[in-house]
């Protein structure tokens, strides 16, 4: 079995499981957020139940439109804040609370060999630390919440192999996006993303997270990385439970292999409106924007934050550019904070946000205007993702992200350094 078999399995209460399977399996963490949230409350009491199955393995977050925007938001939030608060389920509520995808790995709350379900798409960035993670709908994080079970097909499993050494400004931001733009938004379609190579195995955990946030924008069911040293060294100092490692068997079946060679990769950018509209930072043109969006569930984390401020040291915001940069949680904050990145961030005329999901889906925080563009951290850009339907956004790293806003134009983080 693979990686995602594997781990399924164990869950499963099962000696194997094959793709295309439908299989029950108990979950190590239920995850919701302020969008989601409300629905599976009011669906878990429509259950008749009383109690959730275990407080300790479930876990809200307010993150989307916090501190809240307005009325409406203000509501939802009460409403979890008060289930909580019956329940004796953690909330990370204002002051303490970050980007739920950025914030659980960070707190220890997921570990290797866990299964985590989210009532959010993008819950299949645990995979990076060898978890099986994946989103679903409150409707199942409702029974989730009751029974501690989930039901699911078992995904066939995709093998991604990168060979050769990153090339300066590129991480796991342009392995996504190149790997998306290679196999399509449905190329995975429910299937398990599995990333692996050399290249990978020199990417920092930050980066690993990005990719595997994104394994959604392929269609994938959850994205995963192997446990090594470095997921050791980052597990280590967090987990306040014992947990797991599965590896993949040596005659592992899988659906496909496919090979990349990152030598040559150039920082990319996604163009509107697909993630899997991606080019080479060189080949974009003459593309001028209107804002710069540095944060998210994607790249919020304090390795994306240094990267931008390398390229905004010294530096301005170009005179017709708003540049937000929002950290992913408050300890992600604090470290930039203690580094001195904020100030760099104020002093080239960006804004710094406390931790929130703003502009990424047009909560608040950066919407955008009809006719606007934004070259953004973020990870969709369909029609209308940032406001207007009538605006464009661009998908990058926090370096091109960053290097285009002081230029005005989407550019190469190398032509601003020099």
């Amino acid at each position: 079995m693979n990686l995602a078999e594997k781990i399924l399995a164990a869950h499963a209460g099962k000696n194997e499981v094959v793709p295309g399977e439908f299989i029950s399996a108990s979950v190590d963490m239920v995850l919701s957020n302020d969008i989601t949230a409300p629905i599976a409350i009011k669906e878990f009491y429509r259950l008749g139940v009383s109690r959730v199955f275990d407080p300790s393995k479930i876990v809200m977050v307010a993150d989307h439109f916090v501190p809240n925007k307005d009325i409406l938001s203000a509501e939802q939030a009460k409403q979890m804040r008060e289930f909580c608060h019956e329940q004796g389920i953690k909330f990370y509520d204002v002051g303490e609370m970050g980007i739920e995808h950025v914030l659980l790995p960070e707190q220890g709350l997921v570990l290797p060999g866990d299964v985590v379900i989210g009532a959010d798409s993008h819950t299949c960035t645990y995979g990076a630390i060898g978890a099986f993670a994946t989103g679903m709908g409150s409707t199942d994080i409702a029974v989730a919440m009751a029974t501690g079970d989930i039901w699911m097909k078992v995904p066939p499993t995709i093998k991604f192999i990168y060979n050769g050494d990153l090339g300066k400004w590129v991480g796991g931001k342009d392995l996504i996006l190149y790997t998306i733009g290679d196999i399509g938004v449905d190329g995975a379609l429910y299937a398990a993303m599995e990333f692996t190579g050399d290249a990978i195995e020199a990417l920092s955990m930050d980066g690993r997270f990005t990719m595997a946030n994104m394994a959604i924008e392929a269609g994938g069911k959850a994205g995963l990385f192997h446990v090594d040293n470095k997921t050791q060294l980052y597990i280590k100092s967090r987990a306040k439970r014992s947990y797991l490692v599965y590896e993949p068997d040596v005659d592992a079946a899988y659906d496909r292999v496919i090979e990349y060679d990152v030598t040559s990769i150039e920082p990319q950018v996604s163009l509107p409106h697909s993630p899997a509209n991606a080019k080479s930072v060189s080949e974009v043109g003459d593309v001028k924007i209107d804002q710069a969006v540095i944060g998210s569930c994607t790249n919020g984390r304090v390795e994306d934050l240094r990267l931008a401020a390398q390229v905004l040291k010294k530096h301005r915001v170009h005179s017709g550019v708003r540049c937000i940069i929002i950290p992913g949680s408050q300890q992600v904050y604090l470290e930039a904070l203690a580094e001195g990145l904020i100030e760099i961030f104020i002093k080239a005329g960006a804004a710094f946000s406390t931790p929130t999901c703003g502009p990424c889906l047009g909560g608040h925080m950066g919407v955008l205007a009809e006719g606007e563009r934004c070259i953004s951290t973020t990870n969709r850009n369909f029609v209308g993702r940032m406001g207007s339907t009538k605006s464009e956004v661009y998908l990058a790293n926090p370096a091109v992200a960053a290097a285009s806003a002081v230029a005005g134009r989407i550019i190469d983080p190398e032509e601003v350094m020099h």
